[in-house]
């Protein structure tokens, strides 16, 4: 049963971890450490105008479950809506925990990792990456609404009805 939770194809995505590192101006980051491990992803991310994901870096220390994990995120993040993150998540709780068949479309890779359903004291290393991932998105559309509010155009003032006195009320534009 073992061979199966550390499989070739494992062991190759944990090797290869793709985006490794961290963006210098990240809209959003997100850290996630696995308490019975030590296992930690810090992931950073920037969105476009659409709030998918345009950029995307990951730093993880984690053991091979958790690398392999991150490998598969990394791979397909670039894209990424906050709702297909959030169901990937999901999919992948219900997949370790539940019995659930794990993430399908953008994130189906990780369906390699269902064996790990198999040894709950590995469930939370697996999901480290991808619960980063997750609060980076987050706080990063959080960033994005600020900056939408925030860089609008200026109010306008305006003096206060029937007063001239140099009191003035503040109002959005028309």
């Amino acid at each position: 049963m073992i061979d199966d939770l550390y499989s070739k194809r494992v062991l190759s995505l944990a090797a290869n971890l793709p985006h490794s590192g961290r963006l210098e101006f990240p809209f959003g980051t997100g850290e996630q450490v696995a308490k019975l491990c030590g296992s930690r992803a810090i992931v950073d991310v920037r969105l476009g105008r659409d709030a998918r994901i345009s950029d995307f870096a990951q730093d993880v220390k984690a053991c091979a479950l958790g690398q392999a994990a991150a490998s598969l995120t990394g791979e397909v993040a670039i894209g990424a809506s906050l709702e297909e993150v959030r169901q990937a998540r999901d999919d992948m709780l219900l997949m370790l925990k539940h019995g659930g068949e794990g993430p399908e479309g953008r994130f189906s890779g990780l369906r390699a990792l269902k064996p790990v359903a198999e040894y709950p004291a590995r469930h939370a290393s697996t999901l480290v990456a991808l619960e980063a991932l997750l609060l980076a998105h987050e706080e990063a559309m959080i960033t994005l609404f600020n900056s939408c509010v925030l860089g609008a155009d200026a109010p306008e003032e305006r003096p206060l009805p029937g007063e001239d006195d140099g009191r003035t009320i503040i109002t959005g534009r028309a």
